[in-house]
């Protein structure tokens, strides 16, 4: 079965006008890419929490639609919504249905984190699982949360450091689960997702499924968690102003001396969460980089 995939050219402050053109007018998918990347391999795949808006200067939208869908009409929709686009922003081709597949492995490979951690896309298989391994199985077809993006990989990284055995772990902005799924691969004895996004606690519901772990993986918009509710270790990928207004709801969460850490933090954000934290009763506070992202961690305070 064949596709017509369009891909387009836009600025940060252009994109969610294109990106709603390409909805309306049937995108069966959009893939979001850094276009200031020299090659492909550098792009990053967009993988926010459904409704965020990319960060970057400059983007690459590719939609992939039926293969008989009104090209014209298409072209004239996005005309419409941006009429200061040009002709050679927009480009389109005819793609098979393995093609399109194939454009997701390239992107989305075995990764590794930390010592034993391993993210595998769902459709490559990994070898014969040994003790010293944790391989988390993830659907390539996400568009979040699959470790490619330096905020998720930081945060993997940070959770292979921990000793998580017997504990309970939250995930706050769980996205696909990936965090919150890696956790009981690394020996934790419960892990809790936190979204306010229906879309996204169903992808960490299917995840956790595919990987044999929903037994153990509670997941919860952050109006319906259980009251009294304390864990051991917390991660949250999400942004820097949510992540300043939950400072006092994290010190509730987490029991004394547990561990933490917070992501989606772009440098220069840092500082002003750094001091917001140390106020609200966290300490042993320390900051880890990966290109323009800023990952903190610390612990809760005893005192």
């Amino acid at each position: 079965m064949a596709f017509l995939e369009i891909s387009l050219t836009v600025s940060a402050q252009q994109q969610p006008r294109a990106e709603a053109a390409l909805e309306e007018s049937g995108a069966l998918s959009i893939t979001l890419l850094d276009a200031d990347a020299e090659t492909s391999d550098e792009r990053a795949i967009f993988e926010p929490g459904v409704g965020e808006t990319p960060l970057w200067g400059t983007l690459i939208l590719n939609a992939l639609f039926e293969i008989d869908v009104d090209r014209q009409a298409l072209i004239n929709a996005l005309h419409e919504a941006l009429p200061e686009l040009s002709p050679d922003a927009i480009g389109l081709r005819e793609v098979a249905d393995q093609d399109w597949e194939r454009a997701w492995m390239d992107r989305f490979r075995p990764m590794r984190f930390g010592r034993r951690l391993w993210i595998y896309p769902w459709n490559i298989e990994p070898p014969a699982e040994e003790s010293e391994t944790a391989i988390v199985r993830l659907d390539p077809g996400l568009a979040f949360g699959t470790g490619t993006h330096p905020t998720t990989a930081l945060c993997l990284e940070w959770l292979d450091g921990l000793r998580l055995s017997g504990k309970t772990i939250i995930d706050y902005g769980c996205g696909s689960g990936v965090l919150a799924i890696a956790a009981l691969k690394l020996d934790a004895a419960h892990s809790i997702g936190v979204d306010n996004d229906p879309q996204a606690l169903f992808a960490s519901r299917d995840n956790a499924e595919r990987n044999d772990v929903a037994d153990r993986l509670s997941l919860h918009a952050p109006h319906d968690m259980p009251k009294n509710l304390v864990c051991d270790a917390l991660v949250a990928n999400i942004l820097s102003q949510p992540l300043h207004g939950l400072a006092p709801t994290f010190a509730t969460l987490l029991r004394p001396g547990a561990s933490f850490a917070l992501s989606g933090i772009l440098a220069g954000q840092e500082t002003e969460l750094l001091d917001r934290y140390a106020h609200c009763g966290f300490t042993e506070l320390q900051t880890e980089q990966r290109e323009d992202w800023i990952r903190i961690s610390g612990l809760r305070s005893v005192g």
